[in-house]
């Protein structure tokens, strides 16, 4: 295999920007990403598709069953997405997060504070995995004594995400 290289970066304002999931019922995607997440419906077609948002924006999340109306979620050890993320602005943004879906019965598949962030992990009705998550200020994240980025996967500190306001 060979291997890939650019002799030219990519511009660094580039940003991963909106992502379309198809769901199986449209329905069920809005109570979770709006009833449960708290995203805010900014345009449905029918029962077809749906394009929602935080804070009034076109979209950030399209949900549509075109090709997946009754589909059952792809099986495991098959290609696909691996989940979408959604980075919220705050730890008390997080926090609220974490308590809407707590009060929903939503189960986590996991959480972590890798140290440039923290985040729960979950799968929405479809079966599609979502992480949600903060970014710490690049300050604070660790890195090495060389000065190169140092990540880690840690347990996430739910008692001191549950005492944001």
């Amino acid at each position: 295999m060979n291997e890939i290289s650019s002799s030219r970066p990519i511009a660094p304002a580039v940003r991963i920007g909106r992502v379309h999931l198809k769901v199986a019922d449209l329905d069920r995607a809005l109570n979770f990403y709006c009833g449960v997440l708290g995203f805010e419906l900014q345009q449905r077609f029918g029962s077809q598709a749906a394009f929602i948002s935080a804070g009034g924006y076109h979209h950030h999340i399209g949900l549509n069953t075109w090709e997946s109306r009754g589909g059952s979620p792809p099986a495991p050890g098959t290609t696909g997405l691996y989940h979408v993320a959604i980075l919220y602005p705050t730890r008390p943004a997080l926090a609220d997060a974490l308590r809407r879906l707590v009060a929903a019965g939503i189960e986590l598949d996991g959480a972590a504070d890798h140290g440039v962030s923290e985040a729960l992990y979950l799968r929405d009705r479809d079966g599609n995995g979502v992480e949600l998550y903060r970014d710490r200020p690049e300050s604070e994240w660790p890195r090495t004594p060389a000065g190169t980025l140092a990540m880690f996967t840690r347990p996430l500190d739910f008692a001191s995400l549950l005492t944001e306001k």
